[in-house]
């Protein structure tokens, strides 16, 4: 399953621009502040119906427009998500309109690699929650179900806390569907860090290849009983006027040589452990799906040294689609052979392959 047919219409940069990438390694090289990572965006926009830049999609509506447009070919299916500001988001699958995205999210699966990935290690707990919330999403066919019910009984609990004690029999009221679907996403996300830790352990050594030794394990913030912890945590609730356990506070913790990652460990370190987690991500989505995702890898080439880079580049799956963008190629001699784009005043051009 491989993407083909993109266009792409009012979205960032973008008025319209086609694009038709190939099976394998697709390069895209081009100046900063061209488009080059607005169109990895798009691609992960179009096949998981979230961006990994911005908080909402309406931020990615091109400036003075209505709306966006995005469509492509996956395979043999067709794809095509619309957006307005003022009539929300409208899904095709095949051309048949979707009411709900839960068909159209099991056609595509998307690695996204971003040169941000370092705040993986050493930002807030937030980042690691959506790594695991967007691996969860792709590898858990009920995993995104209980995480928007979860979220929606937390908003309700939030309110009503703000609004004062009196709102005490409808907070109880939302406490069963916040244990149900925190205590599945707690699970859940659990078993995913089970997963991941000797995929981690694996390609940290690969790309470093001194012995460091990576671990992570799934941190609750009420520890192994959700309902005992919110039980506890009622007055403190009352106190705050906000939930203060469950997996919206939850972490996960890394470890370098059986230290925090986030305190002890190098930038070098740090940035090998966050490209052993999205190459331990993609694999994961893989081995529960039965066939790879999509690799898109936003510029983080720069700050590789040529060692890393070539066992990055090693790590890819031959039968594995992956775009790669990066401002120049000319120092990327181990692409050789991979068809190559760039973006000029906002289209994607195709270029000669590198030789």
């Amino acid at each position: 399953m491989t993407l083909g047919s993109l266009t792409l219409r009012d979205f960032r940069c973008f008025k319209r621009t086609e694009f038709d990438p190939t099976p394998g390694l697709n390069l895209v090289s081009a100046p900063n502040a061209s488009g080059k990572s607005s169109l990895l965006e798009a691609i992960c926009v179009l096949l998981r119906l979230q961006s990994p830049r911005a908080g909402t999609l309406s931020e990615t509506i091109r400036h003075g427009t209505e709306g966006f447009s995005i469509l492509a070919r996956f395979g043999p299916r067709s794809l095509a998500c619309h957006l307005g500001k003022s009539k929300g988001r409208h899904l095709l699958l095949d051309d048949v309109p979707q009411r709900k995205s839960n068909d159209y999210l099991r056609v595509g699966l998307v690695a996204f690699f971003s040169s941000s990935d370092i705040e993986l290690i050493r930002g807030t707990s937030s980042k690691r929650r959506r790594f695991l919330d967007f691996l969860g999403s792709q590898c858990d066919v009920g995993y995104l179900k209980h995480l928007r019910a979860y979220e929606r009984a937390l908003r309700a609990r939030n309110f009503l806390l703000k609004d004062g004690p009196h709102r005490g029999r409808e907070l109880a009221a939302y406490n069963g569907p916040f244990l149900e679907s925190g205590e599945y996403l707690a699970k859940a996300r659990a078993r995913l860090c089970d997963d991941l830790t000797p995929l981690v352990a694996h390609h940290v050594h690969t790309i470093s290849n001194n012995g460091e030794i990576a671990t992570l394990r799934y941190k609750s913030s009420g520890g192994p009983d959700l309902q005992v912890a919110l039980a506890d945590s009622f007055s403190e609730e009352q106190r705050l006027r906000q939930t203060i356990v469950g997996p919206h506070r939850d972490d996960m913790i890394l470890e370098v040589n059986a230290a925090s990652a986030h305190t002890f460990a190098s930038e070098g370190q740090q940035r090998t452990f966050a490209l052993a987690l999205r190459l331990a991500q993609a694999e994961l989505i893989r081995t529960r799906r039965g066939v790879p995702p999509i690799y898109l890898l936003d510029d983080i080439f720069g700050e590789l040294d040529s060692h890393r880079r070539h066992r990055l580049l090693g790590a890819l799956p031959a039968d594995a689609q992956a775009l790669l963008t990066t401002t120049s190629w000319h120092w990327l001699e181990e692409a050789t052979g991979a068809p190559h784009w760039t973006i000029t005043e906002g289209r994607v051009v195709s270029q000669q392959h590198i030789t």
